[in-house]
């Protein structure tokens, strides 16, 4: 007799660990869409995410709309908030996601921004009360600028992305060889996706593809080129192309290639002079 009670207390032991971790399983794919199949909050990610509108200045009302993907075959009801790290900005409570994509409108909100860096928004959704995070496919993330917080990439270069270093290789260059360039930018910014343009003047040198521009100093190898020296005073500037829109690049000093050679390295004059 006791050793059955003994194999039914080991099985009790054995079981409850199970239940557990199922219980678990539940609360992180707790979603309930048509039918008795249910959606794993893995299948769910934020493609996009707009502020409304943008720019907002300091007290202004603002929305936000999101686009969120649905990789499972069933539709399901949820309820989804923006979140600034713990805190609610804004929250819908019977949303529904079709699969496949799906746009939800969040209410405007008297979130108000404050400092000077970057404010990140997550979408959650609240399973058994409590906010779990939907994956998204890159930040989303407000910075200031003079007109006021922006989430776009337009308008995030000026005054935040700044060209370090210009480097040219080989240097010096004869007439005819292929010319490299190396071009360090710090961005103190949010990261941006564009194009890293080199031009002379008008004509466009050589531009890479599209790149991500990380926060902080980042060094980039821009593709060959068989650009052709030709003016006696030949001075390279740095433009990002986003959203085939070029802005202008800061520089602390003028990178100009001396006739004697072509070279970069005699002659780096300041701005200004």
């Amino acid at each position: 007799m006791k050793k059955w009670w003994m194999i039914i207390f080991m099985g009790f032991f054995l079981i409850v660990p199970v239940i557990a971790h199922a219980q678990l399983d539940r609360l992180l794919e707790g979603f309930r869409g048509r039918g008795d199949e249910g959606v794993s909050i893995e299948q769910l990610r934020v493609t996009q995410m707009e502020m409304l509108p943008d720019p907002a200045r300091v007290g202004q009302r603002i929305g936000f709309r999101a686009t969120i993907s649905n990789s499972s075959r069933n539709q399901v009801r949820v309820v989804l908030a923006v979140m600034d790290g713990n805190r609610v900005v804004s929250q819908v409570r019977d949303a529904s996601l079709q699969p496949g994509d799906s746009q939800i409108n969040f209410p405007e909100t008297n979130y108000r921004f404050s400092g000077r860096e970057p404010r990140c928004f997550t979408i959650q959704t609240n399973i058994d009360r409590r906010w779990v995070p939907i994956a998204m496919t890159e930040e989303f993330c407000a910075t200031r600028s003079n007109a006021g917080w922006s989430m776009s990439d337009r308008g995030v270069v000026d005054g935040r992305l700044q060209v370090e270093e210009l480097l040219m290789s080989p240097d010096p260059i004869t007439r005819g060889q292929e010319v490299r360039f190396t071009v360090k930018l710090r961005n103190d910014g949010r990261p941006i996706r564009g194009n890293i343009r080199i031009q002379d003047r008008d004509q466009v040198v050589v531009q890479t593809d599209s790149v991500n521009i990380p926060r902080g100093l980042t060094s980039f190898q821009i593709p060959r080129s068989q650009y052709t020296f030709q003016r006696m005073d030949t001075c390279f500037t740095v433009s990002v192309d986003v959203d085939r829109t070029p802005y202008p690049v800061d520089a602390s000093k003028e990178y100009c290639a001396n006739p004697t050679a072509w070279t970069m390295k005699s002659r780096m004059r300041p701005q200004g002079r």
